[in-house]
């Protein structure tokens, strides 16, 4: 499937008033078609990343809701989010769609949670010489489809970093994420997925870079 059926919505949009295990289970063969149409959408979406990345898993996450340490007790996610999987170690970075109503859905790339060698390598390397990202960042291109880097950060400086360093906006984030919105019309749109493509493909220069740093060390050696 090439397209998010508009059922998708509206399945969620009645969810929302009625985040209940009763509900929930009176619809469960609606929501079964759905979830079978957005599965069909989120493969789509793979073969086309396959025609220019290496990809060796796509997870789709489950509606069901881990409550056991949230105060948000609500069993159901109001939204689908799948992740698609590069080829590790030697490719970095991952690619993400989350589907959701009332002007919500997102992509997103980049690196969420990296592990704290990795970090401490990112973080490295800013320290020693950001030219090259800075390239790929002020990029017209990539900025137009992309805009700015975004992510959690420390304070003032990690630890055993200066905070008056040049380049201390990146060596102090904690994630670097970039993340592109969507309105539900651009969504149900039949050209979403092509958009989708694109823009993934827009980051491969970002996600080349982070790569090489993050398969060598300072010295520019292989780690692999």
């Amino acid at each position: 499937m090439k397209v998010v059926p508009e059922t998708v919505f509206n399945f969620f949009q009645q969810l929302e008033q009625n985040n209940n295990r009763d509900w929930f289970n009176e619809h469960k063969k609606e929501f079964k078609s759905i979830e079978k149409d957005i599965k069909s959408f989120y493969n789509s979406v793979l073969e086309d990343l396959k025609n220019h990345d290496d990809i060796d898993k796509l997870k789709i996450f489950r509606i069901y809701r881990d409550v056991r340490f949230s105060k948000n007790k609500l069993p159901y996610k109001t939204h689908f989010g799948g992740t698609f999987h590069r080829v590790k170690p030697q490719l970095r970075g991952g690619y993400y769609i989350h589907i959701q109503p009332g002007n919500e859905s997102f992509i997103a790339t980049g690196f969420w949670q990296p592990e704290p060698a990795d970090l401490l390598r990112i973080r490295k390397e800013f320290e020693v010489d950001a030219s090259e990202m800075r390239d790929i960042l002020n990029n017209k291109t990539f900025k137009s489809i992309w805009g700015d880097l975004v992510g959690d950060e420390v304070k003032t400086a990690p630890k055993g970093f200066s905070k008056d360093h040049e380049n201390i906006d990146l060596i102090k984030k904690k994630q670097y994420i970039f993340i592109k919105k969507y309105t539900d019309a651009q969504v149900l749109d039949a050209g979403f997925i092509d958009d989708v493509n694109m823009a993934f493909k827009a980051i491969r220069p970002y996600f080349d870079y982070m790569s090489d740093v993050l398969t060598t060390n300072l010295n520019g050696e292989s780690l692999l």
